[in-house]
């Protein structure tokens, strides 16, 4: 049985968590993760839904084999986890996550990933790895604190604390917070409005938004132009400001845009 299934329809790319009854990540899913990023990138897809299926989206790493394991083989598989996520995370595309019940640990991690997390009323969040004597492996607690602030992710890091997700959006780690029996509905409803929209401009976006972790304002500003201005060699921008400025001239409303994501 697959452990992470990948739909690509109407430009938007699903990925299912479904690795019952906890959604544990292993090689597989791992593996599996890495075939749909190959899959989306040579799709027509312009947005990305992570979703998970079952009471909980995941608990986490499937811990069973790391006992028996040498560190070197341990060291090994977190690097390829690691090395997975973050090809996620730099999908030139917007990614929701939709969140409901427990989100632990690498699945936590995962989710970060996203650039927005919409999540169930009842679902809550946490790094279990302090009560097992180890740390966020793949990046979870830096990862909190460019959200929430170091202070934050360090008390729910040293803690392993179950946060409810309205905590988890009034300190911006989570966008929106739905009610449970709406989560699928709203979180497909929102990709599936941003998959029309601008996808090479958001992609800019999101090359500044990494530099800007990684380097701060100054990085920035000094990568802003080598990245903004291919943007208005694009097809949807040679059709949005002519239009803007023709509806301005005419004192019209800006036409709404049909985008391409080209």
């Amino acid at each position: 049985m697959q452990h992470l299934i990948c739909t690509i329809d109407n430009q938007t790319a699903t990925l299912v968590l479904r690795n019952p009854p906890q959604n544990r990540i292993d090689e597989q899913m791992a593996d599996e993760l890495a075939a749909a990023i190959e899959a989306i990138g040579k799709s027509d897809a312009r947005a990305v839904l992570l979703r998970a299926e079952g009471p909980d989206f995941s608990f986490g790493g499937d811990i069973l084999p790391w006992p028996d394991m040498s560190r070197a083989s341990l060291r090994a598989l977190f690097e390829r986890y690691m090395s997975v996520f973050n090809q996620f995370e730099r999908l030139p595309l917007p990614v929701v996550a939709a969140v409901q019940g427990l989100c632990f640990g690498g699945g936590l991690e995962l989710a970060l990933r996203a650039d927005m997390i919409l999540a169930s009323e009842t679902s809550r969040f946490g790094h279990p790895e302090q009560s097992l004597g180890i740390v966020t492996v793949l990046g979870g607690v830096y990862r909190v604190a460019e959200r929430a602030g170091r202070s934050r992710a360090a008390e729910w890091a040293l803690t392993s604390e179950q946060v409810p997700a309205a905590t988890m959006e009034r300190f911006g780690v989570v966008n929106r917070v739905v009610p449970d029996d709406r989560l699928l509905a709203e979180a497909s409803a929102f990709v599936a409005k941003i998959a029309n929209g601008p996808t090479r401009a958001y992609a800019a976006h999101k090359a500044l938004l990494r530099t800007w972790a990684v380097g701060g304002i100054s990085a920035a500003d000094e990568v802003m132009f080598d990245i903004a201005m291919p943007v208005f060699d694009t097809e949807d921008v040679q059709k949005g400001i002519p239009s803007a400025v023709n509806a301005l001239k005419a004192g019209k409303p800006r036409p709404v845009m049909d985008f391409k994501g080209r």
